[in-house]
């Protein structure tokens, strides 16, 4: 049996998926963590990143060794969502005072 560990990035603690062979994909390795830790494939998706290099596994057919350790975040199924309101602040510098004061605020819809 081989084995590969994974913690999530806020706990301390590392658990084990279990599986057949010399690798695991990256498919299959998210799939049996969202099995053991009870997580909806459609509520959210998992960023797998090797514990001891931080490359991060983006290719669902990548070959993940046994015995690796790998840390885990979750992140929404369509990625992050922009604001819908980007905010741009100028800031003009008084020379005399040495301080800086907000001139505008624009709003960018």
């Amino acid at each position: 049996m081989s084995c590969v560990h994974y913690k999530f990035s806020s706990k301390l603690e590392y658990n084990t998926v279990t599986f057949d062979g010399l690798h695991i994909t990256l498919s299959e390795l998210k799939r049996q963590i969202m099995g053991r830790e009870r997580l909806k494939a459609t509520d959210c998706d998992l960023q797998i990143t090797n514990a001891q290099t931080r490359e991060e596994y983006t290719d669902d057919e990548a070959h993940i060794p046994k015995h690796s350790s790998v840390i885990v975040r979750r992140t929404p199924i369509g990625g992050v969502k922009p604001a819908g309101r980007t905010f741009i602040v100028f800031f003009l510098m008084d020379l005399k005072m040495l301080h800086f004061s907000t001139v505008e605020v624009l709003f960018v819809v």
